[in-house]
C-alpha cells in the first residue's frame, strides 16, 4: 500500500494500467489517493469502473488475452474452445473474458465452455454488463496479486497469477 500512496502519479498510473488496462480507469484511481487501506483502494477501483464508458471497456478488453487451458488438455477441447471463442467474438465483437478465481485446473475447461455457451444467449446489452463485471473481477485479482506479491517491486506492476485469468 505504501507504493500506491507514495509513487508519482505517472508511475502509479502506469502500474495501475497494467492491472486495470484502461487509462481512464487507472487515472481515476490514482487521482483519489491517499488510500488508508487495501479495502479503500479496492472500493475505489470498483467505483471508478462503474463510471467507465464502453470505449474505456473496449480499451481494457483489447489488452486481455483469451483464457488458456492447462497444457495436458486434449486437442479436441482446444478445438471446441476455439470454436466457442470465434462464435462469441462474431456475436459480440470482442474477446470473451471470465474470472476463474478459485476454479481448479481440472474444472477449467468445463467452466469455460459452460460460461461461453451460456453467455452466447445474452443480448448485446446484457453481455456488456456481464463483460464489465468480469473485467472488474479480473482487474481486482491482478491488483491483489501485485499488492500481495513478494517485496515492494510487485506493487509496481500487475501480473496475473497464472496463465488462466484468476
Amino acid at each position: 500500500m505504501d507504493y500506491v500512496n507514495t509513487a508519482s502519479e505517472e508511475d502509479l498510473e502506469q502500474a495501475l494500467l497494467s492491472c486495470l488496462r484502461s487509462l481512464r480507469w487507472a487515472r481515476r484511481v490514482a487521482e483519489h489517493r491517499p488510500y488508508p487501506d487495501l479495502d479503500s483502494l479496492l472500493a475505489a477501483v470498483d467505483e471508478a469502473a462503474y463510471d467507465l464508458g464502453w470505449p474505456d471497456l473496449t480499451e481494457a478488453l483489447a489488452a486481455e488475452s483469451l483464457p488458456t487451458l492447462p497444457p495436458d488438455t486434449y486437442s479436441a477441447a482446444h478445438t471446441a474452445l476455439s470454436a466457442a471463442h470465434a462464435a462469441y467474438e462474431a456475436r459480440f465483437g470482442h474477446v470473451f473474458v471470465i474470472c476463474l478465481d478459485g476454479v481448479s485446473p481440472s474444472e477449467t475447461l468445463d467452466r469455460l465452455l459452460e460460461a461461453i455457451r451460456s453467455r452466447l444467449t445474452n443480448d448485446p446489452e446484457e453481455e456488456r454488463a456481464v463483460t464489465a463485471d468480469e473485467l472488474r473481477r479480473l482487474a481486482r485479482e491482478r491488483l491483489l496479486h501485485a499488492l500481495r506479491g513478494a517485496g515492494p517491486q510487485s506493487a509496481r506492476g500487475c501480473r496475473p497469477a497464472g496463465a488462466i485469468h484468476h
